[in-house]
């Protein structure tokens, strides 16, 4: 992946010829190489890793190359860049961000490049968003829809074809749409695969509590319920109330819950303290939920990331 470092300025690495990988690999058939003047130089700059990921997988396939400005590890509600990196922005072919209010500390600095000239692609707005249920225990009103996407592979495959069409408009060159629907069809593959390995949970145990509510498109797409979050609303910033944490362990020890699925890149003491209180039986099971992960970590490529996932969930909702 393309990676930066994630406060001050970036040192940002080329992602070209970083391959998305489904369980071990994914190869990328059917397409061809563009003319770009200098390959060396990003068309197009990603916000998160998984769209990194994704946004790489087109770049590559085209013969180009991408960056994206968060590192694994880094929380996209958190993450924030200067005003010194508007030039950076402007000057690339196409920003592509989540939006729909995930990029938080980077909302003044993407607005800054648009209007400084930078052609930003928020592609959550663009899937059919669904909307979020409650509001956070800070009391701020809810973001009007989920910005959590990609934990719905078949979306992210959808973005894809997006972005692909939306460089080739830009670029002038069809190969960039023809790589973005390459890189489609691979990820249909992959959602596929993602159900494979959720169909050996039994309906009745396809419930899941997490630590803050970013499972709505996983849940609507792969056949699960939400019990509860430990951090309602979208956003790992907020901090849950006494109240809201007492219903929460009431609801696992009553519905005999088996496992707290937590965010890896922003673990919550809030959410260790609800496992103890529910009993030993809980388990928190860390998800790559925000960010992809480290080399080593199976969760290097969006592909990874999901099988990964899956089998995690898989493995704590099974029976015993």
């Amino acid at each position: 992946m393309t990676v930066g470092v994630s406060r001050g300025r970036p040192e940002r690495v080329s992602t070209r010829l970083v391959g998305l990988a489904l369980l071990a690999t994914l190869t990328l058939g059917g397409c061809g190489q563009s003319d770009t003047p200098d390959a060396d130089e990003p068309v197009v700059i990603a916000t998160t890793t998984m769209l990194g990921s994704v946004v790489t997988d087109i770049a590559s396939c085209a013969g180009a190359s991408s960056e994206t400005l968060m590192a694994p590890g880094d929380d996209p509600h958190s993450f924030s860049l200067s005003s010194e990196h508007v030039a950076d922005l402007v000057n690339t072919q196409l920003v592509v961000s989540s939006g729909l209010g995930l990029e938080e500390g980077m909302t003044s600095v993407l607005a800054s490049a648009q209007q400084d000239g930078a052609h930003v692609l928020e592609v959550a707005p663009l899937l059919n968003p669904l909307p979020f249920g409650d509001g956070d225990s800070t009391g701020q009103l809810p973001a009007t829809h989920d910005p959590h996407f990609w934990l719905d592979v078949a979306r992210m495959a959808d973005a894809a074809a997006i972005i692909g069409h939306e460089l080739a408009t830009i670029t002038g060159d069809s190969t960039y749409a023809t790589c973005g629907t390459q890189v489609r069809d691979d990820l249909l593959v992959l959602d596929t695969s993602v159900r494979d390995i959720l169909a050996g949970v039994e309906p009745s145990n396809r419930v899941l509590v997490t630590d803050h509510n970013a499972f709505g498109y996983f849940a609507a797409a792969y056949g699960f319920e939400i019990a509860g979050v430990v951090i309602a609303g979208g956003s790992t910033e907020a901090e849950p109330s006494s109240r809201e944490l007492a219903a929460l362990i009431e609801t696992i020890q009553t519905r005999q819950i088996p496992a707290i699925f937590s965010n890896i890149a922003a673990q919550s003491n809030a959410v260790e303290a609800v496992a103890r209180e529910a009993g030993p039986q809980v388990q928190v099971v860390p998800l790559y939920v925000g960010s992809l992960g480290p080399a080593g970590s199976g969760a290097e490529t969006y592909a990874s990331m999901m099988t990964t996932n899956a089998e995690l969930i898989a493995q704590a909702l099974e029976p015993k």
